[in-house]
């Protein structure tokens, strides 16, 4: 077998594969066709980051990463840009070779032996005299993507070699890109998009443009497709200039015009210290991605900063936006708040425990009150953060019910560097074990129904409600 094994938790990182409901701005990108590329500015925060474990356990997607999983969110509703890629050459030999692995890997790894209804031997006859029958290499992982799609459950994913090398570099933080800095989701049902951070030192950042704030137009077009899809129009030369119509929650539109300048930095994660109604220092924590290996980093930075006067009273972690990611981010970010073993990976041939063997206490980050915002656009591993520290009595969740994404992808490697990410376990809660949040999605404690892009953190109903909670718990 050329096949190499790894272990993922898709996010929606491109546009939106692993089915985790993105909602349009997806996970860490988003692999469909083969025309897909991952660009920053246009594309959603989420994506499908992932990281591998390879059938040599001692080997991981970098020497210093041990093997993550991953959650995913597909479904095409990210910020993807489309664009034509040439594929290499690959001969019929070679394309039987993916084929057939992709196949008998689907039979003997998929979470669901029955495969969701699907006769997984008729799809092999199918695309076996596809193959047969002649395909361009374009054309070829555009059928391999198809197959993999026809399982239908949302998560599972093929990507091409170009789709693979974009993935890497976003699970490794290698922003480098030319642009203003920020990071946008679509809003297609406003005919907009909302940029979720900006990075730091960059253009964006300089001009005071924020999380939450509105992106209309680029040069007085719109920044939306007809289809709903983000617009490939903020990137351009370095040194050359584009105006923004950027609308804040609450106030008229503005122009901004910015110089596109090289962006390469990490993922930021937008932190603040708010005051309750009755005088308490509550910190605010904003995680957009799992997919960034340098995420939890940057919250145990936010938390020593936000205490550096005094221990907080509360934490507010909005995990809204957050399309989910890598268990290498996923654990060293839950240890600020939890230990020991907080549920299990169920698969055909067993179960494996979410634990965290060392938690990290960063002035009382393991007993300050927390308060998780959730809402249909948490999704993979940002529900199961979510889910498990309301499982355990750590966290009092508010917000909309999230849409159910909570399988486990593992990765697979092929001879020309193309990628599977099969589902391949479920999750389930240590205390309610008998609860399924891929059918049921996490529930929050408090319901309030709030669109993130139309209102700033502070006027935000969520927070105000987690303000609220904190007074009166």
């Amino acid at each position: 077998m050329t096949r190499a094994r790894q272990i993922w938790i898709l996010i929606p990182l491109l546009i939106s594969l692993l089915a985790c409901q993105l909602v349009n701005y997806i996970p860490i990108w988003q692999p469909p066709a083969p025309t897909i590329t991952s660009t920053f500015e246009p594309r959603t925060n989420k994506s499908i980051a992932a990281a591998r474990k390879t059938t040599t356990p001692t080997v991981t997607l970098t020497q210093t990463l041990p093997p993550p999983t991953w959650t995913a969110s597909p479904q095409p509703t990210a910020t993807a840009t489309q664009a034509s890629v040439v594929f290499k050459p690959l001969t019929t030999d070679v394309q039987l070779s993916i084929f057939e692995d992709l196949w008998a890997t689907v039979k003997d790894e998929y979470l669901y032996p029955d495969f969701n209804g699907l006769d997984w031997d008729e799809i092999h006859v199918e695309y076996l005299q596809r193959i047969d029958d002649g395909l361009t290499s374009d054309k070829f992982y555009a059928a391999m993507e198809e197959m993999i799609m026809h399982l239908g459950d949302d998560h599972s994913v093929f990507l091409s070699p170009d789709q693979v090398s974009a993935q890497n570099e976003e699970f490794q933080g290698n922003y480098d890109y030319v642009g203003v800095g920020i990071m946008l989701s679509a809003v297609p049902d406003r005919k907009r998009a909302v940029i979720l951070v900006t990075f730091p030192g960059s253009p964006a950042e300089k001009a005071g443009l924020q999380p939450r704030d509105n992106l209309l137009e680029v040069n007085g077009e719109p920044i939306l497709d007809d289809q709903g899809f983000l617009r490939d129009v903020v990137r351009g030369p370095k040194g050359t200039q584009v105006t923004l119509t950027i609308q804040t929650p609450g106030r008229e539109p503005r122009q901004v015009t910015l110089e596109r300048q090289q962006i390469s930095t990490s993922l930021p994660v937008p932190f603040k210290i708010l005051t309750s109604p009755e005088g308490k220092r509550i910190g605010y924590l904003l995680l957009t991605s799992f997919a960034d290996g340098g995420i939890d980093q940057m919250v145990g930075e936010a938390l020593n900063a936000m205490t550096a006067e005094r221990k907080l009273d509360g934490l507010i972690i909005d995990d809204t936006q957050n399309g989910g990611g890598a268990d290498t981010v996923l654990k060293p970010t839950l240890a600020y708040f939890a230990r020991g073993i907080l549920g299990y990976f169920i698969s055909r041939e067993g179960k494996r425990p979410l634990e965290i063997r060392r938690g990290m206490d960063f002035n009382g980050s393991q007993t300050v009150p927390l308060v998780v915002l959730v809402g249909l656009d948490t999704v993979s591993y940002g529900e199961v953060f979510a889910g498990v520290l309301k499982d355990i009595g750590r966290a009092y969740i508010i917000g909309e019910t999230t849409g159910g994404n909570v399988e486990t992808l593992w990765g697979y490697e092929f001879e020309d560097g193309s990628r599977a990410w099969i589902a391949h376990e479920s999750f389930r809660p240590l205390k309610h074990p008998d609860q399924n949040w891929e059918v049921t999605g996490i529930i929050p404690d408090q319901t309030v129904l709030v669109h993130w892009d139309e209102y700033t953190t502070e006027d935000d109903p969520l927070v105000k409600a987690a303000l609220n909670h904190f007074d009166n718990p």
